[in-house]
């Protein structure tokens, strides 16, 4: 009995192209003494995925080996085990591949109970929400009576670091870069403001809703909206950046704004990754499974089906065509 996974087979260099990946099948594998043998029924697709596609040895994480299974989130059932603290049956995430099945020690998983949808929990309580959790408790520190501005704010993240902000009684300002998405963040999750950063008058809608200023910036994608909000920042605010999936694809970044602002409005601008805080996961978990029981977080899931879908499909992200958390049925 075979099963197919997705190796890596080159670096991009600008695009994410279908050539730079391979499908292959092979024997389903045997496990040995500690290990599990897990099924997968969803794979999460997720901008960070092409960082991890890059040869940089610097970076957060390292790279994915060339030949290696691509990297990703996923969730399944352990069907063959040798380690008694997953038996079969258990449900499990973690960064198991791009792949159908895959052996594990058990290192890097975690336990999921059975009733809670797979899209709920890669949209709200995987990687996504403890991005945004972290991103805004532990960074951004917000307090009641804040304006806040997010882009990305339709994403994966930045929808529910708008939600846990109006939550708390911020004002939510939400950038986005279509009219369907601004109209979702104003409808269903009841942002205070959405705006489209692809209107020609953007920068004055935004200075029209900030009139006060901004207090707090979560940073998600770079580009032309970064400059506006950075500019409209207030005195001692604060900025998370989380990604820049505008700037992903470029050979060369595009010119930032002045830091003068950060000596004139004391800012305080720090970027995170989610391994730094892998060691409360389950902390971040337990409270957004929380938020979600009490109906306090709304998602919704973009569906791919099978994994030749995959290489494709990661670049819906990059085009701002997915309209919510991009997932891979197999």
């Amino acid at each position: 009995m075979t099963y197919q996974k997705i190796l890596l087979a080159g670096r991009p260099e600008t695009d994410i192209t279908p050539d730079l990946f391979t499908s292959v099948r092979e024997d389903i594998p045997t496990i040995s003494a500690g290990e599990v043998l897990v099924k997968l029924s969803h794979v999460s697709l997720d901008p960070a995925m092409r960082g991890w596609m890059s040869a940089d040895p610097n970076s957060y994480i390292p790279p994915v080996d060339i030949g290696a299974t691509m990297r990703a989130s996923g969730i399944g059932y352990v069907v063959q085990s040798n380690n008694d603290d997953f038996p079969e049956g258990t449900r499990v995430i973690g960064l198991m591949g791009l792949t159908e099945y895959a052996v594990s020690n058990g290192q890097g998983l975690n336990k999921l109970p059975d009733d809670i949808p797979a899209e709920a929990v890669l949209s709200v309580i995987a990687l996504p929400g403890i991005t945004a959790y972290h991103g805004l408790f532990e960074v951004l520190k917000p307090e009641a009576g804040q304006t806040i501005a997010i882009t990305a704010a339709a994403g994966s993240v930045g929808s529910l670091v708008g939600q846990m902000a109006k939550n708390k009684g911020l004002t939510v300002i939400g950038i986005a870069g279509s009219e369907e998405k601004c109209t979702w963040l104003k409808d269903e999750l009841k942002f205070d403001h959405a705006l489209n950063y692809k209107d020609a008058d953007f920068e004055q809608q935004l200075a029209a809703v900030a009139n006060e200023g901004i207090d707090l910036f979560f940073e998600n994608t770079g580009g032309i909206a970064q400059a506006p909000i950075y500019n409209a920042m207030n005195a001692h605010g604060r900025i998370a950046v989380c990604g820049m999936i505008a700037e992903y694809n470029k050979t060369e970044p595009a010119p930032g704004p002045s830091w003068i602002n950060i000596i004139k409005k004391r800012l305080m601008i720090q970027g995170f990754t989610m391994p730094d805080h892998f060691h409360r996961i389950s902390e971040y978990g337990q409270a957004l499974g929380g938020m979600l029981a009490k109906g306090e977080l709304t998602y919704r899931a973009h569906i791919l089906k099978g994994l030749d879908s995959a290489p494709e499909g990661i670049n819906l992200l990059f085009k701002g065509e997915n309209q919510g958390k991009l997932i891979v049925e197999l």
